[in-house]
């Protein structure tokens, strides 16, 4: 018996390595660019999680000139500040920030239908 190292069987926690190694991964901040149906064939683009640092008027104005739409700049109180874009503009949003260096390819998240 002395040759037998033995464990008697607790609480075992088998998601405590995970927790551990996802610290890391979770601290990314990502940029979430949203599609939200209006009225018939109307639709919204959002884009939120920007970093604070950048002026989301001067990027708003990119926008509207670059793809001839109109928008505005909302202050949530959860969120904090969102742009939003007229019609579905998810696919130019994307690369737009990816060109201008505001976020990589990777940082970005594109929901909707």
């Amino acid at each position: 018996m002395s040759d037998f190292d033995i464990q008697i069987p607790g609480a075992f926690d088998p998601f405590a390595e995970a927790n551990v190694d996802d610290q890391g991964a979770g601290s990314k901040e990502y940029v979430h660019v949203r599609i939200q149906q209006r009225n018939g064939r109307k639709s919204l683009t959002t884009v939120q999680g920007l970093k604070k640092e950048f002026n989301y008027n001067r990027i708003l104005k990119d926008f509207k000139r670059e793809f001839c739409c109109n928008g505005t700049v909302v202050d949530d109180t959860e969120l904090g500040q969102v742009i939003q874009l007229q019609g579905d503009q998810r696919k130019n949003v994307s690369q737009f920030l990816v060109q201008a260096g505001v976020a990589k390819k990777d940082q970005i998240k594109i929901h909707g239908f």
